[in-house]
């Protein structure tokens, strides 16, 4: 049964780098909720986990066949190798307008600045400018240590421009449980004005 539970409903992972700082600090360990986006698509503000392969990793080469129902089959399990997922929050979501920045310094999504308080203090929004529609069912993420994450700003040139479809999402990060001292909750709030 507690395999069951936690292969379909909820998965361990450990955060490997600071691009989620101070949200989620080196070593973190982490519950994902899987079956959270059955019934809505991610939000705006959520911290989520995703399969990076083809789009932030695209040099990765994607299993056919039978190896890709065993892999698919092993990440329900947790067995499958850990080092195509990645966690980043979602800063704009199907149909968005993410641009950076705007006079105040702020990210603006649909033509309202969003509020981040999440941001590893003393980062900027984002150092480097862009301006970007998200496709529909696809979505724009960022780390919160912006200085220090790889994420779809870093991708803009790659195929796909930096969006991950939403199929790729794993699930929403909802709880921190290891070490005890961070055991606790995911501020997902942010500012979801923007839609």
């Amino acid at each position: 049964m507690a395999a069951l539970v936690r292969g379909f409903l909820i998965q361990m992972y450990m955060i490997p780098s600071g691009s989620m700082e101070p949200t989620l600090d080196v070593g973190d360990h982490i519950a994902v909720y899987r079956q959270s986006y059955l019934t809505h698509p991610p939000r705006r503000g959520d911290v989520v986990v995703f399969d990076g392969r083809g789009t932030f990793y695209p040099n990765r080469v994607e299993p056919t066949g039978l190896k890709a129902v065993g892999t698919e089959i092993g990440s329900w399990f947790g067995l499958a190798n850990r080092n195509a997922y990645i966690v980043k929050r979602v800063i704009g979501v199907g149909g968005d307008h993410v641009r950076c920045c705007n006079t105040a310094g702020k990210i603006v999504v649909n033509g309202n600045p969003v509020n981040e308080p999440y941001i590893m203090p003393g980062n900027a929004p984002s150092a480097g400018k862009f301006n970007v529609k998200v496709p529909p069912g696809h979505l724009w993420l960022m780390g919160d240590h912006r200085s220090d994450s790889a994420d779809s700003r870093a991708h803009l040139g790659d195929p796909g421009g930096g969006m991950l479809p939403d199929s790729r999402v794993v699930g929403k990060v909802v709880l921190r449980i290891w070490p005890p001292s961070r055991f606790g909750s995911i501020d997902h709030g942010g500012d979801r004005r923007a839609g």
